[in-house]
């Protein structure tokens, strides 16, 4: 399968991502899911392959998490989702899909795992030097 990452060109961390992706010679397919997000379908499928709840891929730090009332613990995970539909910002990011499964890389050093021929270091954006033992 062709990896795919959910991809916010604004985030630093989505960024690095999607530079560790090619620098390991993945040429992914990229989705800006603020322009085009996934599905309710597509979103519920994501979570369940990377076996985590809604309110763990809540990106928690969005203004309008807090006009939401969104850090409720009685919220249901179906109203999370909800929220998710309506404002896509607050899906954290990136979200990486590859035929080894998927996964938040938040950090980007998570994608490592999720690549076939990971590089064994990459320089970030702000100069930090990432390693990767491949074994």
């Amino acid at each position: 399968m062709k990896p795919l990452i959910f991809h916010n060109p604004n985030c630093g961390t989505s960024r690095n991502t999607l530079a560790i992706m090619k620098a390991s010679g993945e040429q992914p397919e990229v989705v800006e899911y603020l322009k085009n997000p996934p599905s309710r379908g597509e979103l519920v499928d994501l979570l369940a392959k990377m076996d985590i709840s809604p309110r763990e891929l809540l990106r928690s730090k969005e203004a309008i998490n807090d006009e939401l009332g969104l850090d409720n613990p009685e919220l249901s995970d179906e109203q999370i989702i909800d929220a998710m539909m309506a404002h896509p910002i607050l899906i954290n990011r990136p979200i990486v899909v590859t035929n080894k499964g998927a996964a938040l890389c938040r950090p980007s050093e998570r994608v490592f795992a999720m690549l076939e021929n990971p590089v064994s270091s990459f320089t970030k954006e702000d100069g930090e030097v990432l390693h990767h033992g491949k074994g």
